[in-house]
C-alpha cells in the first residue's frame, strides 16, 4: 500500500505526481500487464536472447 504525505499548503496536482512516480517506481502495472498472459518460460527466455542480441548489435554499430 502506498501512502503519500500531503504537506501544509502543497497543492494536489503535486501529491498526485508523486504518488504517481511512487507507482511507477513499484512496477505493478508492468506485473500486471505480464500476468494477463501466460508465457512458457523457453518462449520468455527466447525472447530474452533476442533482445539481447539486439541490443549487442546496436551497441557494436555504435562501437565501429
Amino acid at each position: 500500500m502506498l501512502i503519500i504525505n500531503v504537506k501544509e499548503n502543497e497543492s494536489i496536482d503535486r501529491a498526485l505526481k508523486r504518488f504517481k512516480k511512487k507507482f511507477e517506481k513499484t512496477g505493478v502495472l508492468r506485473e500486471l500487464r505480464s500476468r494477463t498472459h501466460f508465457k512458457k518460460p523457453s518462449v520468455a527466455r527466447r525472447e530474452e536472447v533476442i533482445k539481447a542480441k539486439y541490443i549487442q548489435q546496436i551497441r557494436d554499430e555504435e562501437n565501429k
